[in-house]
């Protein structure tokens, strides 16, 4: 019961829709405006970068918390498995929220912040690379794609200092790679057409008809 209750409570955390909400305080529709995307890339570009921050701390935020969460609920052997099961339903949350239609986010942000709660450094490195390359390319798709491809590694290379949680650690950050591949999907063929836009470059067109 304690296990489900943990899922159940960072499904809900994962799910809080702050890309959303942030577009509402600003009476806009963060999904009829740049790329249509409820993340905070897409606040980003439409609102500008003070509010871009705001909804990427906070959906770090819920991620972390959803662990933070779970590790107080779950004890004994499941000590482990539960607070990753968690980090799961938490990124599962953000990506089909049922606040808004069960369409939500591609779940960089809150994984980066379940992440940061599970396996810390791991999740710091995982930062870095993800700061690093998009930097060197201004895609935040490639950048995060990237960030998702080497954190396994990361993991592996800190497995020290997870201790029982490791292979429950590892086997997140295992699931996590093909997810946020397949969430970018429509970004590979725009890079693939020479159209995805750099970080910087805003975007305010209605995305209408495009499907994410």
């Amino acid at each position: 019961m304690a296990g489900a209750a943990a899922l159940v409570i960072a499904f809900v955390l994962g799910s809080l829709p702050w890309s959303f909400w942030v577009g509402r305080w600003n009476g806009v529709d963060i999904r009829r405006h740049g790329s249509g995307n409820l993340g905070a890339t897409n606040v980003y570009r439409v609102l500008g970068w003070r509010w871009g921050v705001l909804a990427l701390l906070l959906d770090v935020a819920k991620g972390t918390a959803a662990v933070a969460v779970a590790r107080v609920i779950a004890s004994g052997p499941a000590a482990g498995s539960i607070p990753a099961a968690a980090g799961l339903a938490a990124v599962a949350g953000h990506m089909f929220t049922p606040f808004v239609g069960f369409r939500g986010g591609k779940g960089v942000a809150t994984g980066l912040g379940v992440f940061l709660g599970l396996a810390p450094l791991a999740g710091l490195l995982g930062f870095l690379v993800w700061g690093a390359t998009l930097a060197f390319t201004g895609w935040v798709s490639v950048s995060s794609a990237v960030a998702a491809i080497v954190l396994p590694l990361f993991v592996v290379a800190t497995r020290d200092s997870l201790g029982a949680r490791y292979p429950w650690v590892l086997g997140l950050a295992l699931v996590t790679v093909p997810l946020i591949l397949f969430r970018h999907r429509s970004n590979w063929k725009r890079v693939a057409q020479g159209r995805e836009q750099k970080v910087w470059e805003k975007r305010q067109e209605t995305p209408e008809g495009r499907k994410e």
